[in-house]
This record gives C-alpha cells, sequence and structure tokens, in this order.
C-alpha cells in the first residue's frame, strides 16, 4: 500500500500523466499512479545501485516495464532528452531539493508542473519558486505515523503572478496556502516549532559566550509563529 503523503503527491498530478520521479526510491509512487491510470508513463529516477536494482523489481513486479523507465543518475539527469513535462520529489530536505533543481537547471525548461515534499524546510523551496519563475498554486500539509509532511505544487508561469509578487517572511515560513488552511496537522508542527526554539534559546541563554544574533534570529521567528498560532 502506497504512504498517504505519496498519495496525496500523486493526486496532484496532471492528465494525461507522463512524468518523473526523482529519487523514487522503490518506484512505489509510479507503480500507484501507472497502475491507477491506464494511460499514465513515468521514469523512476534513483541514484543509489541498491534502490535502483529494488525499482526495476518492482516495475517487473507490476508488469509496468512497457510504462516505467527506470533510470540510474544524479537527480534531473533522468529526464534527458524526454518529453517528460512533470516532476515529483519526495522525502528529502528542502535544501537537498533545491539542490537538485537548481543542479540541472537548463532540463526545468519543458517542466510545467513540480510536486515536492520536503520532509523539512520547506520555506527554502518557496523561495526557490519565486525566484525562478515557477508559481505556487496549492499545498497540503498532513500527519502520517507521527510525522507531519508537506506536499507543495508548482506551475512554470512566464511573468510574475500575484503569489511571487506578494509574497512576505510569513508565507515563506508557514506557506500561503497552509496559512489559510491551518489545519490540525499545521497547528501541531508549529506548537512543536515553537517549542523547539524554546528549548534552543535556553540553551544560548545558558552557554558561555552570548550569541546574540542568533537569539535574535530564533527570537524573531519565534514571536512569527506565536503570532500565527494564536490567530488558529
Amino acid at each position: 500500500m502506497l504512504s498517504k503523503r505519496l498519495k496525496v503527491v500523486a493526486s496532484y498530478l496532471e492528465k494525461p500523466i507522463f512524468f518523473a520521479d526523482i529519487g523514487s526510491d522503490h518506484a512505489y509512487l509510479p507503480c500507484y499512479v501507472c497502475s491507477e491510470y491506464y494511460d499514465a508513463k513515468a521514469i523512476a529516477g534513483e541514484i543509489n545501485e541498491g534502490p535502483f536494482h529494488q525499482a526495476i523489481k518492482t516495475v517487473k513486479d507490476y508488469g509496468l516495464e512497457d510504462r516505467i523507465s527506470v533510470r540510474k543518475g544524479n537527480g534531473l539527469e533522468v529526464i534527458e532528452g524526454t518529453a517528460v513535462e512533470q516532476i515529483t520529489i519526495a522525502g528529502m530536505g528542502g535544501k537537498l531539493i533545491t539542490a537538485i533543481l537548481n543542479e540541472r537547471k537548463h532540463l526545468l525548461h519543458k517542466i510545467d508542473r513540480l510536486i515536492l515534499q520536503p520532509n523539512l524546510d520547506a520555506h527554502l523551496i518557496r523561495n526557490w519558486l519565486g525566484e525562478n519563475s515557477y508559481d505556487l498554486i496549492d499545498e497540503e500539509i498532513i500527519e502520517e505515523d507521527g510525522h507531519i509532511y508537506e506536499i507543495l505544487v508548482a506551475i512554470k508561469c512566464e511573468y510574475p503572478t500575484k503569489y511571487n509578487e506578494n509574497i512576505n517572511e510569513s508565507d515563506y515560513l508557514f506557506g500561503p496556502f497552509l496559512l489559510k488552511k491551518k489545519n490540525e496537522a499545521f497547528k501541531k508542527k508549529w506548537i512543536r516549532e515553537e517549542e523547539k526554539i524554546s528549548n534552543i534559546l535556553r540553551q544560548l541563554e545558558k552557554g558561555k559566550e552570548i550569541e546574540i544574533e542568533k537569539i535574535r534570529a530564533f527570537k524573531k521567528r519565534q514571536a512569527l509563529i506565536k503570532e500565527v498560532l494564536n490567530d488558529v
């Protein structure tokens, strides 16, 4: 069975579906999508030897070799020379996801849709989207097995959009769509984050050398979080 977070990722793929799953691990997401939609096609990209061979096995077990191409390569390298227009990247940190997107940015010129699920630092991805002509069109935040995940959906834009023009610091940190929804997972995530920051600040203030700038930055973020939580 596919995880809840990956089902949410899959739900944002636009038909007709031909997508590349970067860092596909065992290729569960491409196999799920191509099993659900008879005309869907996918590329399962994986850099690590073990998961790459496991992905080949998974695709074979599902009998989907004619519609899923398993490719060993580094990040976007696996889409070179293809007609893929949608990309999914799930289960990595926001810093790594943006590094993957930056490394072969020239291959994104035909990519109309990005569906990204960072395990942390989603604000780095929002910032990258605004700087690279992608318009954030939706977000989800869910809880699964005690973990909280954010899913960001963006489309290619040829001109500055309302989102990119009006985004502010709170939007980058919390997500403009998630700020409107403010569901239980959102509240739980930011209550946890505020508690973490409180603990960090206590340790910093006990230190032999008071790191004023670091303390100031954490207090600023803490104030933003408290402000948002007070509005929930």
